[in-house]
């Protein structure tokens, strides 16, 4: 037996047959041309295709995986549309009569250096973006296709990375588990193979894609990061039994529909669905969710052109609590910036984005567009049960601007005669530590708190979410990132508020028991893991004898 540890990214086991992924492997030479006018043409029909094919797989990752996981090919399409990147084509073109196939290549190597050579991880990880969509312009130069084609037989994909794009394209029903050489925990194809429900392993090291072959047997445990090729009968067995075990608890969990979030007990926890899209309703109903505890508003901005004007807005929101007949349903506002660009926003360049102006410092900066979301909101509140949140609060003053203006709003809707429902919550995200040890003096000003625990944990350990060398010092179940919630938790009971929380810490069952009794109100998953925490809320006793956190200094 070959044995492998890696990082599991998936919860689940799987056993079969190995397919090596392989790409096509395109030689791009430098030729020498002097109608550089049919270059620019092959360039232009050429994006022209891969920018379609995108808009593909943007659309098959919208029906498999939400559009919170989507973007990513919303964000190639803007790439392959850069104007920068693509002066510096054209440019290489004209100036060296090259072949466009040569200046893509030389263009993408170029931009891909110089966001790897930066200080901020997060640039440098639109490197590999820049090469995926370079990669893609060339093959339909070339008419070639990106990957050799997928087995007939579900089978365990094995490869050094996989783009975003390799993921969504594969064939779900013919995929066993990922195993990769490389990759992060949070990169955006571990994301998508949790979303996908796909057993997932990255890490395992350089060597291991020369010490297998396809049609190699081999188990994939993504519960402990363990990839063993050649396995014994015994391990194929131990395998196998606890594969359907885990078949057996789905289909038990799908038993508690229609059942209470509540614990042995008597204690009731609210349990939502998170999403960024209304296509994603359909997903928040049948896992039987409580309510939508984050509706990510800024996909209406990034799938246009142009700001989503006032009508447009209020018709998506409008739809959205219809549709929810009633159930909760909290819409953070706009949380562009960072890892979320619109071309139309003309956003400034900034060395550390993930630090700059993002969420709330981008809506307060223009508030003549905070103020049409904030007009489009208001007056969908009068069809149904609407929380507004607003995300990246670090200062009393922030909030306090914020108030005001949603006061101002209101005055403004009761002027023009347009109704709208008194009673909105409005609540602020405790995604930074500022606001978590400043929560006593924010909790009187807000309805309720919800806990984005993806930027909380990023922010309070110093630690990108998307490098993947520093994994193991991002550590999710840190002391401090716990206190600073149960901090937040106490603060917002002391003043009458309730909290949530909507990262992706609260579809950690794990943690299910610690957050309950830290006073948590509301833990708001992916809609998938809906039934999953709610079997853990309905195992725990909180009369039971339980191991405190450590006291906060």
């Amino acid at each position: 037996m070959l044995k492998y540890q890696g990082k599991g990214v998936y919860g689940a086991v799987a056993v079969g047959k190995i397919s090596v992924f392989k790409r096509q492997d395109v030689q791009v030479r430098r030729e020498k041309t002097e109608d550089t006018a049919s270059e620019l043409k092959r360039l232009e029909d050429a994006k022209t295709a891969a920018i379609a094919q995108l808009q593909e797989i943007y659309e098959k990752a919208l029906r498999e995986v939400g559009e919170a996981n989507a973007a990513i090919f919303e964000i190639h399409i803007m790439m392959v549309e850069d104007e920068d990147y693509n002066d510096a084509i054209t440019e290489m073109i004209t100036t060296q009569n090259v072949n466009a196939e040569y200046a893509v290549a030389i263009t993408g190597d170029n931009f891909a250096e110089m966001f790897s050579a930066m200080d901020d991880a997060y640039m440098q990880a639109r490197s590999a973006d820049v090469r995926d969509i370079s990669n893609r312009i060339i093959s339909c130069l070339t008419n070639g296709g990106s990957t050799e084609t997928q087995s007939d037989e579900p089978v365990i994909i094995c490869a050094d990375d996989l783009a975003p794009s390799e993921t969504v394209t594969l064939d779900k029903d013919k995929v066993l588990a990922f195993v990769t050489a490389h990759g992060s925990s949070n990169s955006h194809t571990a994301i998508l193979a949790r979303n996908m429900n796909i057993p997932a392993i990255i890490g395992v090291g350089e060597t291991f894609l020369s010490e297998i072959s396809d049609g190699d047997t081999a188990v994939v445990n993504g519960f402990t990061g363990e990839f063993i090729v050649h396995p014994d009968e015994q391990t194929i067995n131990n395998a196998e039994k606890k594969h359907e075990e885990e078949q057996e608890k789905k289909a038990l969990l799908q038993k508690l529909k229609g059942k209470e979030n509540i614990t042995l007990d008597g204690r009731k926890i609210n349990i939502y669905a998170n999403i960024g899209s209304v296509d994603n309703i359909g997903t928040v109903l049948l896992n039987d969710a409580g309510g939508i505890g984050l509706f990510r508003s800024e996909f209406l901005y990034l799938e246009n052109t142009d700001y989503p004007s006032e009508d447009e807005q209020f018709r998506i929101y409008k739809r959205v609590l219809e549709s929810m007949a009633g159930k909760k349903v909290i819409i953070r506002t706009l949380d562009i910036g960072a890892d979320k660009q619109c071309d139309y926003f003309h956003m400034p360049k900034e060395e550390n984005p993930a630090l700059g102006i993002r969420a709330i410092r981008l809506c307060l900066n223009r508030p003549e567009v905070f103020r049409t979301q904030l007009r489009a909101l208001f007056r969908a509140s009068e069809f149904g049960n609407l929380g507004i949140m607003f995300p990246m609060i670090a200062n009393v003053w922030e909030l306090e601007e914020i108030l005001a203006i949603c006061n101002e709003v209101k005055a403004e809707l009761r002027r023009d005669g347009i109704e709208y429902a008194e009673d909105t919550e409005l609540g602020i995200m405790i995604e930074t530590p500022a606001a978590a040890l400043i929560s006593d003096r924010l909790a009187p000003m807000v309805d309720f708190f919800s806990v984005g625990t993806n930027d909380l944990t990023q922010y309070t350990l110093a630690c990108d979410r998307q490098n993947p060398a520093i994994d193991r010092f991002c550590d999710v179940h840190h002391e401090a990132i716990l206190r600073l919630i149960e901090m937040a938790a106490e603060n917002a009971h002391k003043h009458g508020k309730w909290i949530g929380i909507c990262g992706e810490l609260a579809a950690d069952t794990s943690l299910t028991e610690t957050f309950l009794r830290m006073g948590i109100d509301e833990l708001s998953v992916s809609p998938a893991f809906v039934l999953k925490v709610r079997n853990a809320v309905r195992n725990i006793d909180l009369r039971c004898v339980f191991q405190q956190l450590p006291e906060q200094v």
